[in-house]
């Protein structure tokens, strides 16, 4: 997209979609059912349909889904170039994909032995991903019980969400079992790859994250604007399903 036919939006967050255009093509396929066609929802009649539930988490506790809430809010928050983390759905991607064998660690290599090496050659610790990410929501609201009166991160304003994921960012908190900056470059990672996956993996609800970076998604052909860089492409994008946005 050129830069004048860009949304105004803040500039961390157009630093993120951008990031995002990597995203894509890396996110996992997550082992995850699959949800109703959306030509079969279309043609049921108003008496057959229903208002949709919200999500139930099935893998996080109710206390660590509140703290993932929060933090996808404050990481991706919704404002006028698109909606947010949460508006997507991407803690429900985050609690499919807890269930999948890449985040239980079945394809890592996870024997030893675990040292401290340099983040060219990835991550070395001994816990699996999901392991990862409830030890670190954990320590985090520890943390954030010990230091704002007795207070969990999701009770917390959002001024002080952001200077906790700060510093956890910084790696200046100091959690048990796995290193604070570990665990927020890995939920992060999570949250773009929630954001920009394909929707049946429970994320990217309407193509939002498409549709903020001008993806054409699972389109069959659109060779024709490989080389356009002086406007956006015109047209929707298509899910896996065969779904228009």
């Amino acid at each position: 997209m050129h830069q004048e036919d860009e949304p105004r939006a803040a500039p961390a967050r157009r630093r993120f979609l951008r990031l995002g255009l990597i995203s894509v093509a890396a996110v996992p396929a997550a082992s995850c059912s699959r949800r109703e066609p959306a030509s079969e929802a279309a043609n049921a009649s108003p008496q057959q349909a229903r208002p949709q539930e919200p999500y139930r988490p099935t893998f996080f506790t109710q206390q660590e889904w509140d703290f993932l809430t929060a933090a996808c809010d404050r990481l991706i928050p919704s404002d006028d170039a698109g909606p947010g983390a949460v508006e997507a759905g991407v803690p429900e991607f985050l609690d499919r994909h807890m269930q999948t064998p890449y985040a239980r660690g079945e394809i890592w290599y996870m024997q030893g032995p675990f040292v401290e090496a340099g983040p060219e050659f990835g991550y070395q610790g001994r816990l699996a991903l999901r392991d990862m990410l409830r030890a670190g929501i954990k320590g985090i609201d520890a943390h954030c019980v010990g230091t704002y009166q007795g207070k969990h991160f999701a009770e917390l304003d959002h001024g002080r969400q952001e200077e906790v994921l700060k510093a956890a960012e910084a790696g200046k908190l100091q959690i048990d079992e796995v290193p604070a900056k570990q665990f927020f470059s890995s939920l992060l990672t999570e949250v773009r790859n929630g954001y920009f996956a394909d929707p049946s993996h429970g994320g990217n609800k309407n193509m939002a994250g498409w549709k903020a970076i001008g993806y054409p998604g699972m389109r069959a052909d659109y060779l024709d604007w490989v080389e356009v860089r002086d406007k956006p492409y015109p047209i929707a994008p298509v899910d896996l399903s065969g779904r228009r946005a």
